[in-house]
């Protein structure tokens, strides 16, 4: 959970940098502020924007700080072992950096998160996904990394909040067509590639979504978002997708397993928290999924 605080930008602020405008309304160091910033802890608009961004009258800035005893939805490191390293992303955060343009990235702040770590981002998620980000703390535990996806030995665990009721276990196969498009196509045939199948078991259900789970073992670009819509489940928050409106997409990478390493970390969804704290006390991550298909 996060304090959250909104500042609105008035006519005597139009053409201020958001890092010095939020180290004068939040009254924290301009140190502070770049850091808030880079981690997406700040938001105009809803969007994420960079340090030296100039503010127009009109909008609102809100900034996400720590509340006491309790952890940041912002970037984060979550746990380090010997050979790799999981991060927390937030929604509305690049996991890379992209060539051109100056949004900022998990990329981008691993050096101050994991200060003294060599880090190589080994999975990415999509900038409105939130959840885990493995980190390789050497070329060795890299491509070792790479050996194990292959061999279909990483087991990535979601949680998403879809349309309609999800009755029982789905397997996805359908191949995906993703050259040069902005929205992934469904080409009708099953893949003969498992490493591309999307497995999926209902958790509960209210109001018209179902929360499930989610498994993939290597994936492609927005498998899960494609595969679920395509079975006639849209995942709310997903535009691109025709899911329903909700604050944020409701698609979380909450477990990523291999064999020498594992780690969890929860969505913060509101709507859904009772139901989401009760399923991560019920299930371990990297136990067996529990339907077979």
């Amino acid at each position: 959970m996060t304090n959250e605080n909104a500042f609105p930008v008035n006519v005597h602020d139009a053409g201020e940098r958001l890092d010095r405008f939020v180290a004068r309304a939040a009254g924290v160091s301009l140190r502070t502020a770049r850091r808030l910033v880079r981690r997406a802890a700040v938001t105009v608009d809803g969007s994420v924007r960079t340090e030296g961004y100039k503010l127009k009258p009109g909008q609102a800035v809100l900034v996400a700080q720590e509340a006491p005893g309790a952890p940041q939805a912002v970037a984060r490191l979550l746990l380090a072992g010997s050979d790799y390293a999981a991060f927390y992303k937030p929604p509305g955060l690049h996991t890379a950096a992209i060539c051109g343009s100056f949004e900022p990235s998990l990329e981008g702040v691993v050096a101050d998160i994991a200060p003294g770590m060599a880090v190589t981002l080994v999975n990415r998620l999509d900038r409105d996904t939130s959840g885990i980000v493995l980190g390789a703390l050497s070329q060795r535990a890299a491509l070792r990394f790479r050996e194990l996806e292959d061999a279909g030995l990483v087991d990535k665990r979601y949680l998403a909040l879809v349309q309609g009721t999800v009755s029982g276990p789905l397997l996805l196969r359908w191949e995906l067509d993703t050259a040069d498009r902005a929205v992934v196509r469904i080409s009708g045939a099953p893949s003969a590639d498992r490493l591309r199948w999307t497995l999926a078991r209902p958790v509960c259900e209210m109001k018209g979504l179902t929360l499930i789970e989610a498994r993939i073992e290597k994936g492609a670009r927005h498998q899960i978002r494609a595969h679920l819509s395509h079975a006639g489940h849209p995942i709310a928050g997903d535009m691109l997708y025709g899911g329903p409106q909700a604050v944020s997409l409701r698609l979380h990478h909450w477990c990523v397993s291999l064999p020498e390493f594992s780690a969890q970390a929860g969505p913060d969804w509101e709507e859904v928290q009772a139901q989401v704290s009760l399923f991560m006390e019920e299930n371990t991550c990297g136990s067996p999924w529990p339907s077979r298909h």
